[in-house]
C-alpha cells in the first residue's frame, strides 16, 4: 500500500518516528519508531522527558533510557493529541472523548496518577496553552457552530471567548512571559499565524504566506523563536489540519519576519499539535510518519 493510496484517516498502518531538531545546526535526530501512530509530543519543563498520545492514552517517553512508559490516567482513555504539561511539570492537562457522547472535553490529572477532573463541561473543547503562571488554560472550542478561542481558570470555572472572527481559530499557546497567546486562524483567507495579548485584545497577523497554509505556532520558552507546520496551497482546503501530506516545519523570528524551513516531512496531523520545545530553546520534538506495506 503506498502513501497515495491508503485512505486519509484510516491511521492503522502508520508508522511514527519521534524525532527532534537543533534550531541552531538544522540536525535531526531519530529518538525513537514506533510500529503504530503516536502524535504531539510535549518536552517536560525539566528536559528529562517527552509526553505523547497513543492508543487513547498519555506516554512518558524518557530521553536518557529511550524507553516509554503510560500516564495514569483513569478513566480517561480517549485521549487525543491537544495535550499540555501544567508549567511545575507536576500535572498534564488532556483532552479526552468523553463515553457519554465522544466529543472532546479538557481534563487535568497528576502525572503521579489520580482521578481525571473535569474543566470544560461544554464540548468540544480542543486543550492548546497553560498560562506560566499555572492558573489558565487556554483552548480551541466549538460553541453555536463556530470554533474559537477560550480560556478558562485551570481550576474550571467560566470560560472566556477570546475570538469572534469567522471560520476556524484553533492552536491557542501562551509565551513563557504570559504577555501573548499564539494562535491560527483562517481569516485572512489562507490559515495563517496570528498573536494577541493573553486578555484577547491586540489581534495581529504574524504569517503572511500566499503558497502555504500555517499551523500552530509554537513560540520557544526564551520567546525568539516560532515554529509551525505548514501545508502546501491546494494541498489541504484552508481549515483542514489532515495527516497523511507532505509538509514542511518552518522557523519564523518571534517578532516577525521570513520564514525558513527546517525539515520536510510526511505528516500532518500529530506531527507538531502541541508545544514541543524543549527548555533550552534551542530544540524541538515532532513526528513524521510512514505507512506500513
Amino acid at each position: 500500500m503506498t502513501q497515495e493510496t491508503i485512505s486519509l484517516w484510516d491511521r492503522s498502518r502508520d508508522q511514527s518516528i519521534l524525532q527532534t531538531c537543533d534550531v541552531e545546526t538544522g540536525r535531526i535526530e531519530t529518538l525513537a519508531e514506533f510500529d503504530y501512530l503516536i502524535e504531539a509530543p510535549n518536552w517536560s519543563p525539566d528536559g528529562r522527558f517527552l509526553f505523547y498520545n497513543s492508543k487513547g492514552g498519555i506516554c512518558r517517553f524518557s530521553l536518557e533510557t529511550g524507553e516509554s512508559q503510560t500516564v495514569e490516567t483513569g478513566f480517561a482513555q480517549n485521549c487525543n493529541n491537544d495535550h499540555v504539561l501544567s508549567p511545575d511539570g507536576k500535572s498534564i492537562a488532556i483532552s479526552h472523548g468523553t463515553h457519554e457522547d465522544g466529543q472532546s472535553r479538557i481534563y487535568t490529572v497528576p502525572l503521579a496518577g489520580g482521578v481525571p477532573r473535569l474543566i470544560t463541561p461544554l464540548a468540544p473543547s480542543y486543550l492548546h496553552g497553560w498560562s506560566p503562571d499555572g492558573t489558565t488554560l487556554a483552548y480551541c472550542a466549538q460553541r453555536a457552530g463556530e470554533f474559537d478561542i477560550y480560556t478558562i481558570p485551570a481550576e474550571g470555572g467560566r470560560e472566556i471567548r477570546l475570538t469572534h472572527a469567522p471560520g476556524l481559530n484553533d492552536g491557542p499557546e501562551y509565551d513563557s512571559a504570559g504577555e501573548y497567546i499564539w494562535f491560527n486562524s483562517v481569516r485572512a483567507g489562507l490559515m495563517q499565524a496570528f498573536r494577541m495579548r493573553a486578555d484577547g485584545s491586540e489581534q495581529v497577523q504574524m504569517t503572511f504566506e500566499e503558497e502555504w497554509n500555517i499551523w500552530f505556532p509554537h513560540i520557544s520558552p526564551d520567546r525568539q523563536w516560532v515554529v509551525m507546520l505548514a501545508y502546501r496551497k491546494g494541498d489541504v482546503e484552508p481549515h483542514e489540519h489532515v495527516p497523511h501530506k507532505n509538509v514542511e516545519l518552518k522557523l519564523m523570528p518571534a517578532a516577525g519576519g521570513p520564514l525558513k524551513t527546517l525539515v520536510s516531512l510526511f505528516g500532518g496531523q500529530g506531527t507538531i499539535n502541541v508545544n514541543s520545545w524543549a527548555p533550552d530553546s534551542r530544540r524541538f520534538a515532532f513526528v513524521s510518519y510512514k505507512i506500513r506495506p
